[in-house]
């Protein structure tokens, strides 16, 4: 994390999904695509602002795509908005809801540009700081003063906040705690929701610690973990059970039927004890 790249990505999928009316069909049919009004709290759109964690293995918002996909969702758009090594007080979040700017036109199709029409860009915005500065003793007032900094210019652009809690670093365990003690205070300050990943990440490890969730630096997630952290975003923001969700990112059956229970466990348990903030 420590290249100074930049690396903006925009997905947009806006669909249009087609019922079977065969009767009877031999096989379970797919699940229907569901374009409904946004309703109260609920997240259509969405900017995910962080570093590398997010934008490893073609970046953590497209697999968090797929599965929501696969789950007959519809409609879904999300930016992701990443800069390698980052902290949380790098980013410019206002300068995202210019509008004519972010979000503006989407590529569908064969190279189709589409002028996106909405209100406001984003529903909700999930930020993360550096791997190591909420708990850093030179850094951690920066991560506090910018959770809140960004929060406030969230709300006044018509969006909601939201954390993501991201995990230890595989030689240091400690730090689970640590970070998730720093991310559900800033969550609680500003109203926010917290995503609980590096929850998630410890509880797949004491339960399947054969499952690699890191890459050689022991930092980066592998593809398990990207995919941990997928699922843990589609339960914790998007409040959908990815438990036997089809899209499984290429891995084992066993595998992702493992990090989704873990996932959806975590959550679950994790906003029962801390509450969902504004979300």
């Amino acid at each position: 994390m420590n290249i100074k790249h930049l690396f903006l990505g925009l997905a947009a999928a806006l669909i249009a999904g087609c019922a079977s009316t065969a009767p009877q069909p031999t096989a379970p049919a797919a699940p229907a695509a569901q374009i409904v009004p946004k309703t109260p709290g609920e997240v259509r759109a969405m900017l995910w602002v962080g570093n590398s964690f997010f934008y490893y293995n073609n970046s953590m918002h497209g697999h968090v795509g797929q599965m929501m996909s696969a789950a007959g969702v519809r409609g879904l758009r999300s930016v992701s908005a990443t800069i390698s090594g980052s902290g949380i007080n790098w980013h410019d979040v206002a300068a995202h809801f210019k509008p004519g700017g972010v979000a503006s036109y989407s590529f569908v199709g064969d190279n189709e540009v589409r002028f996106n029409q909405f209100d406001k860009p984003f529903d909700a915005v999930l930020m993360m700081d550096c791997s190591q500065c909420p708990v850093h003793p030179q850094l951690q007032s920066v991560f506090y003063e910018f959770a809140k900094k960004h929060s406030d210019t969230v709300r006044k652009n018509g969006a909601e906040p939201a954390l993501f809690m991201s995990w230890a670093y595989s030689d240091k365990p400690e730090m689970t705690q640590q970070l998730a003690n720093e991310y559900i205070k800033a969550g609680k300050q500003n109203n926010a929701l917290v995503v609980p990943a590096g929850l998630a990440f410890a509880n797949s490890i004491a339960k399947r610690p054969d499952i690699n969730l890191y890459v050689a630096d022991k930092r980066h997630p592998s593809l398990a973990g990207t995919y941990l952290g997928a699922a843990v975003v589609m339960a914790s923001v998007y409040k959908r059970n990815p438990v036997g969700n089809s899209y499984t990112a290429g891995l084992p059956a066993d595998v992702a039927t493992h990090l989704q229970n873990v996932a959806w466990e975590t959550v679950q348990t994790f906003h029962a004890k801390e509450g969902r903030g504004s979300l």
